[in-house]
């Protein structure tokens, strides 16, 4: 297969001489390439020219790039190189619409340059820039957009140096007075001991918002900077012959949001879902299916129900176990028959948890932990030979995290292989195959340790680094119990575990009856109830989990999640509904209007002011969501615009208003970035309810 790579001609200035001539010959032209990796010629003798760096920063990189760049070009991964540039070639050619910078990026690097001036001995723009600390206001009361909290920490550096200031507030003021004149900034203050109080121009927030009518993509163009190139998503994770259940909730949707708010920064995400396909389950399984005369292609629901009769068979009857040892053994020795029996149980469980993820709108690709059996016993191998792993009481083990740790059981002392073998050369497969610069697993927090053994085994490797900010990198984002109302896990009355399709129904159930007690339009129509009902069942419930801190219990409560008040996916349902009415109403009442002019946003009172203010705080918000891999970051910036909307429109007129073009460009402004929201968000927005 070939694939040609475009290197974009600032990419040449990170390199000198030679470097440079070589790197542009290989990269601008064609790469042979095998499965998924380009061959990796020429960068392995080349050596970084010293003044890379610095041309990085004139050649208008992003700073990810900058680092990403020059780490793997110096670890000869002439792969990540081309896929970067072909980007950003691409990007530059393409006709689509500038990046905008957010906000707050903005306030930083205007305060980077205050803080180099103010105070050159801690650190030059570049340095400050990292460390610069802006955060949108959390107190109305200050009349200010964003506030900067560096003075009380860089005075605990200063304080008693000749000629320094004397408290923290005059090293606020010395900041005050260093900022370069600016379009940004109508006013700033310093408070309290040491605050600085950063007001936006309202001339800045019209420009700013006015960018969203730039064409019908313009809300994208927000997007904060990617933060690598690729990234794999390793979530949702089902076991064959058992149905999905409110524990996988979860992990579905907050990685998928996860990945939906990568993908609009412009990061490639890989969703994977490492199903539980193999192990010796399956052959109790098979065995105790052939002995029962049951079709393998029974459903999920009697495979769940024969799953545990084998099981108690296994526990009980000392020859049944003898002979689903021996199917065990024919299933991974490869015999057809087995694998077929095996073959039409994941298919019939396949078919169960697609369902499920049309439902939720989840894409995402299956690659189950059979996909890496074939992998593991040559990894084991690979990883003993080096030294990596070693022989202890008969196991082979990758000893981590200090003496006090467990170490990691790769091999078991009869041969077997465990979880953590599979993950690992999974994560190895997705650093090497997928050419992963960040591997994100989503799983519940009782993983937490097991994932914590598996990372340090893969540094002791060498296949990740210590570093946070260095990429390769593998994070593990764990999430608690969903509770019930009586604070212990959500189960039925019987005491079973709640499927999900049956959690998912009930949430449709509750809103058409909603829908029907509040007289909705179209409660005469079963069809579109049933088709509203889903949308607003189906967001109530991601909304319900997504707000909450990942890392927390929640309960769960269909009375709460289905109330128009307060901060649930019923009342934005409703405040999208109203922002599109009102539009609506606008295009009949003035069918002429040039709508889309964005020159003509004007603010003229508080209401107004603080909406567009909400707005630009958008990019910040998924920057965070991404960041933090936490998508309720996301939910409360969303739940926060939507409440600025309801005040302005609670106290502004906008149809028949002097001010009714202003305020119409607002109303779409605002549903821009509520769609964009909803979307991350993998909620179906409602246009009327």
């Amino acid at each position: 297969m070939e694939r040609r790579f475009t290197c974009p001609r600032r990419f040449t200035s990170l390199f000198g001489g030679e470097m440079g001539r070589r790197v542009t010959r290989s990269m601008c032209g064609t790469a042979t390439t095998t499965g998924t990796r380009p061959r990796k010629t020429l960068v392995r003798q080349a050596t970084l020219s010293p003044r890379g760096p610095r041309a990085a920063a004139a050649a208008g990189l992003l700073p990810w790039e900058r680092s990403f760049l020059l780490g793997r070009l110096r670890g000869g991964d002439l792969r990540a190189f081309a896929v970067t540039s072909s980007r950003l070639a691409s990007s530059a050619t393409d006709g689509g619409t500038e990046r905008v910078l957010g906000a707050k990026k903005e306030l930083e690097s205007l305060l980077a340059s205050a803080l180099a001036a103010a105070f050159p001995s801690e650190g030059d723009e570049a340095q400050w820039g990292r460390d610069v600390l802006v955060a949108p206001t959390a107190n109305p009361k200050f009349a200010c957009d964003y506030q900067c909290n560096n003075a009380m920490p860089l005075f605990a550096k200063v304080k008693g140096r000749e000629g320094g200031p004397g408290n923290p507030r005059a090293v606020a003021e010395a900041i005050m007075a260093s900022i370069p004149p600016n379009e940004i900034l109508e006013d700033v203050s310093v408070a309290g001991p040491g605050f600085l109080n950063l007001r936006l121009k309202d001339a800045f927030l019209e420009r700013r918002v006015g960018t969203l009518f730039a064409g019908e993509a313009a809300v994208d163009a927000w997007a904060p900077e990617p933060c690598c190139a690729r990234a794999v998503l390793d979530f949702s994770s089902p076991n064959v012959a058992k149905e999905m259940h409110v524990g996988h909730l979860r992990s579905t949707i907050i990685g998928d949001t996860l990945a939906r708010a990568l993908e609009f920064t412009g990061v490639e995400v890989k969703r994977l879902n490492h199903v539980g396909d193999w192990g010796t389950q399956f052959g109790m399984l098979i065995q105790h299916m052939e002995e029962e005369g049951v079709p393998f292609d029974a459903s999920v629901g009697d495979l769940q129900q024969l799953y545990k009769d084998s099981k108690a068979r296994f526990d009980a009857e000392g020859d049944f176990k003898k002979r689903a040892q021996q199917a065990v053994v024919k299933l991974q020795s490869g015999s057809e028959e087995s694998l077929g029996r095996w073959g039409k149980i994941c298919d019939a469980s396949r078919k169960e948890f697609n369902k499920i993820y049309d439902r939720l709108d989840i894409e995402i690709e299956e690659r189950g932990e059979s996909f890496y059996n074939p992998l593991l016993k040559d990894l084991v191998e690979e990883l003993r030979g080096s030294g990596v792993a070693e022989l202890s009481d008969g196991a082979i083990c990758i000893f981590v995290g200090g003496s006090e740790a467990p170490p990691l059981i790769i091999q078991k002392s009869d041969g077997g292989f465990g979880y953590a073998t599979t993950d690992l050369a999974a994560l190895r497969q997705r650093l090497t195959d997928e050419s992963a610069d960040w591997i994100i697993y989503v799983t519940d927090s009782g993983q937490s340790q097991h994932f914590k053994g598996v990372f340090s085994a893969a540094r002791k490797c060498g296949w990740i680094t210590d570093e946070a900010s260095s990429y390769p990198k593998v994070d593990h984002v764990g999430f608690g119990l969903v509770l019930g109302e009586d604070g212990k896990r959500l189960r039925t009355r019987s005491g079973d575990v709640i499927k999900l399709a049956d959690l998912l129904d009930e949430a449709v159930s509750r809103c058409k009856e909603q829908l029907v007690q509040r007289e909705y339009e179209f409660a005469e129509d079963e069809e579109k109830l049933e088709e509203i009902a889903q949308q607003m069942g189906y967001s109530a419930i991601k909304y319900a989990d997504l707000k909450q801190n990942k890392s927390s219990n929640y309960e769960f409560s269909f009375d709460r999640m289905l109330d128009l008040k307060g901060n649930t996916a019923v009342y934005l349902q409703y405040a999208h509904a109203r922002v599109c009415s009102i539009l609506s109403k606008a295009r009949v009442a003035n069918p002429g209007s040039d709508a889309g002019d964005a020159s003509k946003i004007r603010v003229t009172c508080e209401p107004e002011r603080a909406l567009l203010s909400t707005i630009c705080q958008f990019p910040e918000a998924v920057e965070s969501t991404v960041e933090d891999l936490a998508p309720n970051r996301l939910c409360d910036y969303l739940y926060g615009l939507t409440s600025k909307f309801t005040d302005f429109y609670s106290e502004c007129k906008v149809i028949g208003s002097e001010e009714e073009a202003s305020r119409i460009l607002m109303c779409e402004a605002t549903l821009k970035v509520m769609r964009k929201c909803f979307a991350i968000l993998g909620m179906e927005p409602l246009e009327r309810i």
